[in-house]
């Protein structure tokens, strides 16, 4: 990594002693900016941390607390994230669309002591959802809206740092009836960050776009990154595609977040200036993952931004496995999903033997990145191999370079008379249709091959499409005729996870098939 001045070693360090130490050596800078107009300095946010931390203290709140919250990208959660870590806490961070049934079972699983929610969030009463959610469990719950509990410092007990010990529980947004709780340490969140910061080179000049919700893993991995770089944070409580871009713009953003959903949108939103008019003037990267890039994006964000895209592949159990690395060649950049960040160790299997460079198989990984195994322990014999891999459950190709490219879900493939089909490949072919803004395509049952290829797909603005014209298409492409979906579906907007994941169990159910 390049040397990159005002840098904090984060060697064996907890989030609070990061916390501490950023505040002693830059407390003036600014640490976040919100679309109200308030700041924050680190010196200001460690101090609003401890009052808070005093506040949870006198409401019970002791090491190895287990308290979950649920609230929007804004400051508060950033002080909230950095009390309970002072306290030493088991804090379990909800995505803001969670609800009772969801946040019941991370409840009762968990064996929650507190649940901080806020009041009213995007027209959504929290509070009553919070009670029933907890009903029974003995679970406290606490609003945390507009402000959080304070008290006196003095009154703290001594800070205990423990670096490998359970301090942060994580729920999939996934893809099974039940969401799965990954245990993960400093330690683990540390080395995800360790990796975003060997792979963007983030400096105390940047100014980086928080946009996704920061009760995501790849959140509080920011807030690691923040106290190790001194970066600004720009918060967005809710992203608003006309409003959201242009406030980044006005507020100099460096590194444009979070993946494929909110680059298209400035894309989007690029296009519709006037010929010279930059949107983001000071944009060094676009950031992110959570989905599939289309492979041409890379280059029309360089066309329109002059910015590449450093994008990676993570999960809630390993956040950070690969990354693109701002040095690495274009084509490396647009075709793959990055290569292995320090110290994490990829794999390709299928039928249980390891698959040959640019053969697909299962990703397995290992590494300081990956959870402690689930808080339902009965999840590990099938999550962890008897080497100790972590199975992914995502498909992927390792190149002679060892560049990673994500193809596909295992659950992701097509069988359509006993042919495999790759969902993904159907949609970067579809992606560079002059017509299209987005695709995805779905396997759906069928009676007479099994499942049939449905394509669904978002036109650009003036875009149109049928039936005859996509088959025509892809034709072109030179795709076998095996792999054209024989059904097409047009959207306004692909349903997306907050992780910019395509719902694809939606869709599934939606046009008539099975989640």
């Amino acid at each position: 990594m390049a040397a990159i001045e005002g840098l904090i070693d984060t060697t064996g360090k907890t989030l609070w002693e990061l916390v501490e130490e950023r505040a002693a050596a830059t407390p003036g800078k600014r640490m976040a900016v919100d679309e109200a107009g308030r700041t924050l300095t680190y010196g200001e946010f460690r101090d609003w941390c401890v009052r808070v931390a005093a506040g949870l203290h006198d409401k019970g709140v002791r090491e190895d607390s287990r308290v979950s919250w649920i609230l929007p990208s804004r400051f508060e959660s950033l002080v909230l994230a950095g009390a309970l870590a002072r306290l030493g806490a088991i804090q379990n961070p909800i995505l803001p669309i969670y609800r009772t049934r969801e946040v019941g079972f991370i409840a009762k699983q968990s064996k929650c002591e507190l649940m901080i929610v806020p009041n009213v969030f995007r027209g959504f009463e929290y509070p009553p959802m919070a009670r029933e959610a907890a009903e029974g469990l003995g679970t406290e719950i606490l609003i945390a809206d507009p402000g959080l509990p304070e008290g006196d410092p003095s009154t703290l007990p001594p800070f205990n740092p423990k670096f490998e010990a359970l301090r942060w529980l994580f729920y999939s947004s996934g893809t099974t009836a039940d969401p799965k709780g990954a245990k993960h340490c400093d330690r683990s969140m540390s080395a995800a960050n360790t990796g975003m910061q060997w792979s963007m080179e983030v400096s105390p000049d940047d100014k980086a776009a928080v946009v996704f919700p920061i009760t995501h893993v790849g959140g509080l991995v920011w807030m690691f990154n923040a106290m190790q770089t001194g970066v600004e944070l720009l918060m967005v409580e809710t992203f608003n595609a006309e409003q959201t871009p242009e406030w980044l713009g006005k507020n100099g953003v460096t590194c444009a977040g979070a993946g494929t959903a909110f680059w298209l949108m400035y894309l989007n939103k690029q296009r519709q200036l006037p010929k010279g008019e930059k949107l983001f003037p000071h944009v060094r990267i676009f950031n992110g993952g959570g989905a599939a890039k289309p492979k041409p994006l890379h280059y029309e964000m360089m066309e329109a931004f002059g910015a590449p895209l450093i994008n990676g592949w993570g999960l809630t159990e390993s956040p950070i496995n690969i990354m693109v690395h701002v040095d690495d060649p274009d084509i490396k950049k647009a075709e793959t999903d990055g290569r292995p960040c320090p110290d994490v160790l990829v794999r390709t299997v299928m039928d249980g033997n390891d698959t040959a460079r640019g053969v697909e198989g299962e990703l397995r990984v290992k590494g300081p990145q990956v959870c402690m195994g689930y808080l339902d322990s009965s999840l590990d014999t099938d999550a962890f191999d008897e080497d100790g891999w972590f199975r992914t459950g995502d498909l992927g190709v390792i190149d002679e370079d060892g560049y990673v490219s994500i193809t596909g879900r295992l659950k992701d493939i097509i069988i359509r008379k006993g042919e495999n089909i790759s969902a993904k490949e159907i949609e970067d072919l579809l992606y560079t249709h002059p017509a299209i803004a987005d695709a995805a395509v779905i396997g759906l049952p069928d009676d007479a091959s099994g499942e049939r290829a449905c394509a669904v797909v978002v036109l650009k603005d003036g875009g149109s499409l049928d039936m005859a014209g996509m088959v025509t298409f892809l034709k072109g492409q030179k795709l076998s005729m095996h792999k054209v979906p024989e059904q097409l579906e047009i959207l306004e907007s692909l349903p997306r996870n907050p992780s910019g994941k395509v719902l694809k169990k939606d869709l599934r159910v939606q046009f008539g098939g099975k989640a």
